[in-house]
């Protein structure tokens, strides 16, 4: 009788260093900061923008070898294309890019939140949250969703060595998520954690409202760490 494969170790996560990660809507300020944490850490990074001459400024101001183009050329030239465009351009965006974006390894870190005196509250979507949109809106990319907790605060200080922190990964593929992992992982202090299916995406989106209320009352950029991992 055959003996029973080994199951694979859960931090056993596959080389990504080879990988050309794309930033769309990198011009804003988590775009800018997930470039430069992925660039520093040695990653080749194309930030997009609507504009490119804004992007190649955006770049040239971020250094370590990131380059500028607009959206459309990021997306054909990432392996790995990020999703960092604000949600009120979200559907419109991944509409117009959608051939571009076929067979591409897609991560959605897009926040759907509203505004009111009474703080930031999370919307739902129509699909169910920004990453169901996206998988809806792609039906030839590979969907997952990660990076959504990052303090771009704190992304974009030179002087923070280590972003002490976990991304939460979804999708539904699990060598999709387990190359989303080891990217988060190539950040000092950062980890990637599978977190389960898309239809789980909006529960790790909407919590960004929360930590937006911990960090007003605190005066902080808190992030997230799972515990007993």
């Amino acid at each position: 009788m055959t003996a029973p494969a080994p199951k694979k170790d859960p931090w056993d996560l596959p080389d990504v260093s080879g990988l050309t990660v794309g930033v769309l809507g990198g011009t804003g300020d988590q775009g800018r900061g997930l470039a430069y944490r992925l660039a520093k850490a040695g990653q080749k990074v194309v930030l997009g923008s609507r504009a490119a001459d804004r992007a190649r400024s955006a770049a040239e101001e971020i250094g370590h070898g990131v380059e500028g183009a607009d959206n459309a050329e990021c997306a054909r030239r990432g392996d790995v294309v990020i999703v960092a465009v604000p949600w009120d351009g979200h559907a419109a965006t991944l509409e117009g890019l959608r051939d571009e974006l076929a067979g591409k390894l897609v991560v959605d870190c897009v926040n759907p939140l509203g505004f009111d005196k009474k703080g930031a509250y999370a919307l739902v979507p129509e699909e169910g949250s920004a990453a169901e949109q996206a998988a809806a809106l792609l039906p030839d990319s590979r969907v997952t969703a990660a990076f959504h907790h990052l303090s771009a605060v704190l992304l974009r200080d030179p002087a923070v060595e280590r972003i002490e922190t976990d991304v939460m990964v979804l999708g539904e593929v699990r060598a999709d998520c387990e190359i989303v992992q080891a990217l988060a992982g190539r950040v000092p202090g950062m980890r990637g954690v599978f977190a389960g299916r898309l239809r789980n995406a909006h529960q790790v989106e909407s919590l960004v409202a929360n930590l937006i209320s911990v960090n007003r009352r605190y005066k902080a950029h808190a992030g997230l760490r799972l515990t007993d991992l």
